[in-house]
């Protein structure tokens, strides 16, 4: 007995150590990290900076690959299959997350189900803008239009479903008014409408917006921020006159449910790192996006929040997955 107790309490040791040697080896070999968009977009963009600065401090490349077919789709189910060992990350933006897996059908992914958060990456807040000869001025005179008349007011969205989308649906649902809805296939078509305009208002991330702004082609109306943000003085919070009206488009990366703590551990440290890093932060705000640095365990618990407000929003527009 005394000797199979001491087999078993030599086995824990060394079961024990498992963990601190897969931090310590990991990575031996290059890395995948999927990205559900297309190259040259702002996913992609900071999946490459964050695989650059990885690839610098691992010793070992970390390559991006672009799976964005199905609204993201294909890059959950890849990164929900894959080994659970690290060689597998996923960078994923806010809509591929958590509202695509609701918002369509055939997703069959759940981000806490079937994912492990890593880190945080950056946020940028959403800008409500008006067409140059719009007669909105601030959020309060597009809300007592849209009081006055249910449904009239258009805001325009790079598409349905998205976190401009939702985050028009939530102004209207904290104002109490409800405004019409007009998804478009991407944000190049959605600005020309706005431009020309064939629609009054749109919403998107900051970036494609402020240098029409600045150059006066566009009125911004107000941004989503929680606070006054470099680069964005000036534009009025959406939230002094919609309470609770703060909304972001995020970034974040996740690996497959599974993965050995020690080794999220080590791949969050690297992320915040270069987070922390001068050059990546210009380059994040020439993006108009913000650095979100944040421990595992605050990522984690963003998520689940992010998460769950949006199925809310969703649910109170009445909108139906597809």
């Amino acid at each position: 007995m005394d000797r199979k107790l001491a087999c078993a309490a030599a086995l824990a040791g060394i079961l024990a150590t498992v963990p601190a040697l897969a931090a310590e080896t990991y990575p031996a070999r290059m890395v995948k990290m999927v990205v559900p968009s297309i190259a040259g977009s702002a996913p992609d963009i900071i999946a490459r900076l964050v695989a650059e600065r990885l690839t610098a401090a691992w010793g070992q490349q970390v390559v991006v690959e672009n799976r964005p077919a199905g609204n993201g789709i294909a890059a959950m189910q890849e990164l929900a299959q894959a080994a659970p060992d690290g060689y597998t990350l996923g960078l994923f933006h806010a809509a591929a997350a958590v509202t695509t897996p609701v918002m369509y059908k055939e997703a069959r992914f759940d981000v806490e189900r079937d994912a492990e958060t890593v880190a945080t990456i950056a946020y940028t807040p959403m800008l409500f803008v008006a067409n140059a000869q719009a007669p909105y001025r601030n959020v309060a005179e597009i809300l007592a239009a849209a009081k006055a008349k249910p449904d009239d007011v258009v805001i325009g969205s790079p598409r349905r479903g998205s976190v401009p989308h939702l985050t028009s649906e939530m102004m209207g649902q904290y104002g109490h008014v409800r405004f019409r809805q007009i998804g478009f296939s991407g944000t190049t078509q959605a600005i020309q409408a706005l431009i020309k305009g064939d629609i009054p208002l749109y919403v998107d991330g900051t970036a494609p917006l402020l240098p029409l702004v600045r150059s006066g082609r566009i009125k911004a109306i107000a941004v989503t921020a929680d606070e006054a943000l470099p680069g964005l003085e000036g534009i009025a919070l959406a939230k002094d006159a919609v309470p609770g009206t703060v909304a972001s488009g995020w970034f974040a990366m996740f690996a497959p449910k599974g993965t050995p703590q020690a080794v999220i551990d080590r791949t969050s440290a690297d992320v915040n790192a270069a987070l922390r890093q001068g050059p990546f932060v210009a380059r994040l705000a020439e993006l108009g996006t913000y650095p979100m640095i944040k421990s595992h365990a605050q990522a984690r618990d963003f998520i689940r929040r992010e998460k769950k407000r949006w199925e809310e929003v969703i649910a109170e527009a009445g909108v139906k997955p597809e």
